[in-house]
């Protein structure tokens, strides 16, 4: 049986962005007792018309509780491109094609795909930058859009879709721990790591030998 984080997230969802650096720090402390982290992704949205002015300001107000709460960058002048339209499918896809090339490297992917969209205020629901962005995080870039086009891809990301509904996950980040089967809940939704990292160590100590 697995011992594992798993994590939860889409990379175009802002509050997964504001709790990055909360789960690049539990994953660290993790690893330092042999235990992995596996990355699923949710499918925040897939909306089919560009957002309105309404849309795009309350999705600024999101961006700035996050940046509030957290303390992550936010390009409130440029972000939220023109004619952007919600859809999140396309980058949690990007995610599943990195993830069967090289798992790592598709959490790496994620960092660089979360960084474009809110700080360089790129429309990373467009597969050309998604393609840049893969190639800068190492992978080979033909083989990269090759499996991102792929039928194969697009139904294992529809099954990370269908895993976390199942779960009754709304919400995202969610950060879960699995032992023997067994999954326990870490945090449904932003939380600082100073609130997260004893839940964390406690688990540990309870599931995880010396």
């Amino acid at each position: 049986m697995r011992t594992r984080l798993i994590y939860v997230m889409d990379p175009m969802c802002s509050w997964c962005w504001g709790f990055a650096p909360v789960v690049q720090a539990l994953i660290a402390r993790a690893q330092t007792q042999g235990v992995g982290a596996d990355l699923v992704v949710g499918g925040l949205r897939q909306e089919r018309i560009a957002m309105d002015q309404a849309g795009r300001e309350r999705t600024a107000s999101y961006w700035h509780a996050v940046h509030e709460a957290s303390g992550q960058p936010f390009n409130f002048d440029a972000g939220l491109p023109e004619g952007l339209v919600y859809d999140t499918e396309p980058a949690c896809r990007a995610l599943v094609a990195a993830r069967s090339l090289d798992a790592q490297e598709s959490w790496t992917l994620a960092g660089l795909i979360q960084h474009a969209f809110y700080v360089e205020g790129r429309n990373v629901t467009l597969p050309p930058e998604l393609l840049d962005l893969a190639e800068k995080s190492g992978l080979p870039r033909a083989e990269f859009a090759d499996r991102f086009d792929s039928q194969a891809i697009r139904d294992a990301t529809t099954a990370d879709f269908d895993w976390a509904r199942n779960l009754g996950i709304a919400g995202f980040p969610t950060l879960l721990a699995e032992h023997n089967g067994q999954l326990a809940l870490l945090t449904n939704g932003y939380q600082p790591l100073e609130a997260l990292l004893p839940l964390l160590n406690r688990w540990l100590e309870h599931n995880v030998s010396a």
